[in-house]
C-alpha cells in the first residue's frame, strides 16, 4: 500500500486494515482518501480512539453549532449529523473525495469504518500511519481531545458497549499471545534436542 510516510512499499494489497488509535483526524483522513482514489481497499478500526486538535469544550461547541445547520422546512433531507465516531470519520473522508462523481463514489465503496475491532479484523495484521500520529505532529503542550469522548458528549450512546467488547477482545488477545510464546519455547527446546546430522545433508540436496 502506498501510504505516504508509513514506511510500507508502494504497492497494492487486497485489503489494508489501519488502527486509528492516536492518529490526528485530518491527517489520517487525507492519507486514506488519497489511497481510496488510487484504488486501494482500506478498513479503519478503533475510530473512537482518533484524536482531534483543540480542547474538548472547543470541539464540543463547534459540533453543537454544526447541529444547528439543517434544512429549513424538512430536516429529513439533510444535512445529517452523525454521532458515531466511525461515521464522523467516514463523513470527513467523504469531504475529501469527489463523492458525487462515479470515481469518488467507487472510492467510498472501497472504505469500511468500525468502532472497536470487530471480527474478522481482530485477527488481521494492522498498520499505522506515522505521518498522522499525534505524538509526531502535535506539540506536547497543545490541547487535544478523543473522538469517542466528543461523540459521547453530543449524543453517541454506545461508548460503554464498545469499551466492554474491547476489554473482551484484549483478554482473548492476551491469552493467545501467552499460548504463542509457550509454543515458540517448546519448538526451540525441541530443536535444541533434535539430532539432525543424518537429515541435514538430504535436505541440503533438495535445496532446503
Amino acid at each position: 500500500m502506498g501510504l505516504s510516510g508509513c514506511g510500507l512499499p508502494s504497492m497494492f494489497q487486497k485489503v489494508v486494515v489501519v488502527d486509528c488509535r492516536a492518529h490526528l483526524l485530518g491527517r489520517l483522513c487525507a492519507t486514506v482518501a488519497k489511497e481510496l482514489l488510487n484504488g486501494q481497499h482500506v478498513v479503519l478500526v478503533r475510530c473512537e480512539q482518533v484524536n482531534i486538535t483543540g480542547s474538548l469544550i472547543r470541539n464540543r461547541y463547534k459540533y453543537l453549532r454544526f447541529l444547528d445547520k439543517r434544512h429549513l422546512t424538512n430536516p429529513t433531507r439533510g444535512p445529517y449529523h452523525y454521532r458515531a465516531p466511525s461515521k464522523i470519520v467516514w463523513r470527513t473522508i467523504r469531504g475529501m473525495v469527489p463523492h458525487k462523481s462515479a470515481r469518488g463514489a467507487a472510492a467510498l465503496e472501497r472504505l469500511k469504518v468500525f468502532d472497536g475491532v470487530p471480527p474478522p479484523y481482530d485477527k488481521t495484521k494492522k498498520v499505522v500511519i506515522p505521518d498522522a500520529f499525534r505524538v509526531t505532529r502535535l506539540r506536547p503542550t497543545r490541547k487535544f481531545c478523543v473522538l469517542g469522548r466528543l461523540s459521547a458528549e453530543v449524543g453517541w450512546n454506545y461508548g460503554g458497549l464498545v469499551d466492554k467488547l474491547e476489554d473482551k477482545r484484549r483478554t482473548r488477545a492476551a491469552a493467545y499471545y501467552q499460548r504463542k510464546k509457550a509454543l515458540i519455547a517448546l519448538r526451540k527446546k525441541a530443536e535444541a534436542k533434535a539430532d539432525l546430522k543424518e537429515v541435514t545433508p538430504v535436505l541440503a540436496a533438495y535445496g532446503y
